[in-house]
Parts: C-alpha cells; structure tokens; sequence
C-alpha cells in the first residue's frame, strides 16, 4: 500500500498531512485529482462525516483513503460550530471564506467574556470502501478566541486562536511548530502511529 487517497480538495490540508505522513513512506493523492467530487457530509458529528468522506473516496478510487473532518468548537456556543465551521459566514450573510469566517464569528463573539474553544480534527483511514475497522485518529487544542486576528501563517481560524502555552495564536507560530502541535498534527501523529501497528 504506498498510495492513500486523500478525501479533501483543501490544499491547505494535502499540505499538512503529505509532510506528518512522510514517516510511513504514502503518497497522498487528492480525490480531485482522480476526478471525485466532494462526498456528502449530513452528520452532525466530526467522526461521522470523516467515514463518510472516507467511503465514497475508497469506493470511487479504488484506493484506501483517508479523510479528515475538523471545526471549530465554542464553549460560549455549546460546542459550536463545530461541523459547520468552514460555512460558519454563510450563516450570518457573508460569502464562504476563511476571512470571513473569523470576521464572523468576531462579531457572534462580541461582548463574550467566555472565549474557550477547541480546535478539533478527526482522522479516519480505510483500506477499503467496505473496510468494518477504520482507523480513528482524534486530535485537540485548546485555546481562546482573541479579540482581533493576529499572524499570517496558516488558514481558517487559525489568526483568532490563541494558544495559551505558546502565548501566541496558531497563525504566529512558525508552521513546522504549528503542525507539530496543532489538532491535525496530534490527529497526524495518532494516525501514523495506527496505521504502522495495524497496517504496514
């Protein structure tokens, strides 16, 4: 097995995973490059929509694949929005995009003293479409909300996500730190762990 799919057309995503998978020798092929269209996602859950995502790239590649599904969750808006985040703008009138996204959610977010949030990613490896145990690799940071975007690295949320160890927000870190500690990175290193002990 040296080709796994990659159930995203995020480049952003292609990026971070090629490099934390590098230890297990795969090559991450974009489903968009094999010509198949983004899967449905109705679930309310990360785990769920990540399988789901996973299945129909496997079933339409041929491929074992991987798929990551991964928000934003506010203590303040109940774990919110969680599965939602990459269309949170478009609830409140804004086109579809990250800056958008965060400048939203400055706005929801005004005269909120409770700013905790997570970052969440939730791996899931299949080594076929029908494949009865998936890999399930979940990764977590906590932070807070800042009050104004802060750095230029990274994408999504990660301006207004301060990192209280780091002092810093996710898009000031340096991204070889950033990926090492983020929540895709720790899904990351989870994930390869996994798939070394059961598949390789």
């Amino acid at each position: 097995m040296r080709r796994i799919v990659l159930a995203s057309n995020n480049q952003g995503k292609l990026c971070e995973l090629q490099d934390m998978l590098a230890p297990l020798g795969l090559e991450l092929v974009r489903q968009g490059e094999l010509g198949i269209p983004e899967a449905e996602e109705p679930h309310r859950t990360f785990v769920e929509n990540a399988l789901a995502k996973a299945r129909h790239a496997a079933r339409l590649s041929g491929l074992p694949a991987l798929a990551d599904d991964a928000g934003l969750c506010v203590d303040a808006f109940g774990g919110l929005p969680g599965v939602d985040t990459a269309f949170y703008a478009t609830q409140y009138g804004y086109a579809k995009s990250d800056d958008n996204n965060v400048r939203a959610l400055l706005e929801q977010m005004q005269g909120i003293d409770n700013r905790r949030a997570a970052m969440v990613s939730t791996l899931v490896a299949l080594r076929a479409a029908d494949d009865p145990e998936p890999l399930v690799a979940v990764g977590r940071v906590m932070g807070e909300i800042a009050r104004e975007p802060v750095g230029s690295n990274g994408f999504g949320f990660d301006p207004v996500m301060f990192i209280p160890e780091f002092g810093k927000t996710f898009a000031q870190l340096p991204i070889e730190v950033k990926n090492a500690n983020s929540h895709r990175g720790r899904a990351a290193h989870a994930m390869v762990e996994l798939i070394r002990r059961n598949w390789l």
